[in-house]
């Protein structure tokens, strides 16, 4: 059954009880899009440092600056000083960049919690479709590519737009995390937690991933259909 913590009567993950991750760094690569930009902002708001990663450094300084920079804890460097620095980094590239980007960080992302939030898709005149890796999805193909790092999955199904409303306190929804590692998941699971309204909840080993990523089609044909930002609550649990 779910919890609710005592302080802000917020739901809480089922199951053991999750790690302080405060002082963790977060980086983001591709934290000059939209989803990533999103996310930085949302966790540099919780207290958590957070380092902005593009291929340009001068356009990830000029992304932290317009989050407050210094201010909300936001620094902004080029992808592999971001790899280097972060404790945790979060992958939010697009997904026609992703083996690239991942194949350059292989050595400063060794050891490091990886988080795959990409979602393969294509587009046509029907809407949004999901594509299919042929490692199965994009997580597995970032665990084939960074056989060093402890790859997880996790903030596939969040709204870019409210990620970036500053007006928008709460955003509920939970965030479905798989992985390899218990620890890790572990992790992932206590940093969406510190996003208010949000909830970590584990999905399952990387090989589920593919479904978690293709379910983001649906989402966006919910949302052009009623015109929302739906997320996931996962019940029972």
């Amino acid at each position: 059954m779910t919890s609710l913590d005592p302080v802000t009567n917020e739901q809480k993950s089922p199951g053991r009880e999750l790690p302080d991750v405060s002082a963790l760094v977060v980086g983001v690569l591709g934290g000059t899009g939209d989803q990533g930009r999103g996310l930085a902002l949302r966790l540099a708001r919780a207290g958590q440092q957070v380092i902005i990663g593009s291929r340009d450094a001068a356009r990830a300084e000029a992304s932290a600056a317009e989050l407050g920079g210094g201010g909300l804890g936001v620094r902004g460097a080029d992808n592999a000083t971001v790899a280097r620095e972060s404790d945790v980094v979060i992958v939010a590239v697009p997904w026609e960049g992703h083996a690239a980007t991942l194949s350059a960080l292989r050595e400063e992302l060794a050891g490091k919690i990886v988080v795959d939030c990409v979602n393969p898709l294509g587009f046509d005149k029907q809407g949004a479709y999901a594509l299919k890796p042929e490692e199965g999805s994009a997580a597995q193909q970032a665990a084939a590519l960074l056989p060093d790092s402890r790859v997880t999955a996790a903030f596939h199904h969040l709204s870019a737009v409210l990620l970036q409303d500053e007006s928008v306190e709460r955003i509920d929804t939970d965030v479905l995390v798989l992985g390899e590692e218990r620890a890790a998941t572990d992790v992932v699971q206590a940093l969406a937690e510190r996003i208010p309204g949000m909830r970590g909840v584990f999905a399952g080993r990387l090989r589920n991933a593919h479904q978690v990523e293709a379910l983001v089609a649906n989402l966006i044909s919910v949302n052009r259909r009623y015109k929302a930002h739906a997320g996931l609550r996962i019940t029972d649990v």
